[in-house]
C-alpha cells in the first residue's frame, strides 16, 4: 500500500520506518526537500538529525506535503498540532479528498513552557480531529495512535505485552476498520483498539494529553501506556 506522511518529525520517522518494515511504499510530506534533507540539526530530544535518519531510512521516500498527499492512498497527520491544518492545506485538499486521513497530531500549546495546555478553541467543545474534518469534508478523518509515545505507537508490544489501549475514532465506520487493519499489522491487538464514537471522540482522546504529559513529568520517561480494567 502508499501511504503517505505529513511531518517528518520524530514521530513521522517511527511511524514511516515500520510502514516501511512492513512492505508497504511510504513518503515523507515536508515543507522543503532540498532544506529537509540538508539538515543536520538534531531534534529537542538529541536525536539524530534527518538527513542522518534518511541515510538509514532510503527505503522512505520524502517530497512536498503537496506530493506527498498525492502519492498516498492513506495519508497520516504526523505534524505539530497548531501547523497541522496549515500544512494539510499546503497538502492540497483536491488531494486528501476521498481518502483516509489518519490524525495522531495533538493541539498542543507550549507558549507558557511545559507542560503544555491544549490550545484555545481545539478543546472541550472541539477538537484538532474534528476541525481537520470540517476543513477537509471530503476526507474520512480516523483519529488515532495520539496518547501514547511514538515508541509505542509502532511497537506496542514493548510494554506490558501490548495489553494497553489506543482510542479510535471517526464518521467513517469502513474507514475505521481498515485502519484497524492497519493497527493490527503494526502490533495492535484487535481487542486494544477501543472504538469511541465518531470524530467528536477526538475531544476526549486529545484531552487525555495533560494528564499523559503530567505522568511522563513525574515518572520521566514515555515508555508507558493506560489500560482498560473491567
Amino acid at each position: 500500500m502508499k501511504i503517505s506522511i505529513i511531518g517528518t518529525g520524530t514521530v513521522g520517522q517511527a511511524i514511516a520506518a515500520r510502514l516501511t518494515q512492513l512492505g508497504n511504499e511510504v513518503m515523507l510530506g515536508t515543507r522543503n526537500v532540498k532544506e529537509k534533507l540538508s539538515s543536520d540539526a538534531k531534534d529537542s530530544y538529541g536525536n539524530p538529525s534527518f538527513s542522518e535518519w534518511h541515510k538509514s531510512n532510503t527505503g522512505v521516500k520524502l517530497g512536498t506535503f503537496e506530493e506527498a498527499a498525492r502519492f498516498g492512498e492513506i495519508v497520516i497527520n504526523a505534524t505539530n498540532g497548531g501547523s497541522s491544518i496549515a500544512a494539510l492545506k499546503l497538502a492540497g485538499a483536491a488531494n486528501l479528498s476521498g481518502k483516509i486521513l489518519i490524525d495522531i497530531a495533538n493541539p498542543l500549546d507550549f507558549s507558557k513552557g511545559m507542560p503544555p495546555s491544549l490550545l484555545p478553541g481545539l478543546n472541550n467543545t472541539n477538537s484538532l480531529g474534528e476541525e481537520i474534518q470540517k476543513t477537509f469534508p471530503g476526507a474520512k478523518v480516523v483519529k488515532t495512535l495520539n496518547t501514547m509515545w511514538c515508541g509505542l505507537m509502532v511497537n506496542p508490544g514493548l510494554i506490558g505485552g501490548g495489553e494497553h489501549i489506543n482510542y479510535i475514532c471517526g464518521n467513517d465506520d469502513a474507514a475505521k476498520a481498515e485502519v484497524k487493519r492497519l493497527l493490527v499489522q503494526i502490533g495492535w491487538k484487535n481487542e486494544n483498539l477501543l472504538d469511541i464514537g465518531d470524530i467528536s471522540g477526538a475531544r476526549a482522546s486529545e484531552s487525555l494529553l495533560p494528564i499523559w504529559l503530567r505522568v511522563m513529568g513525574s515518572i520521566q520517561t514515555g515508555v508507558f501506556n493506560f489500560r482498560l480494567i473491567r
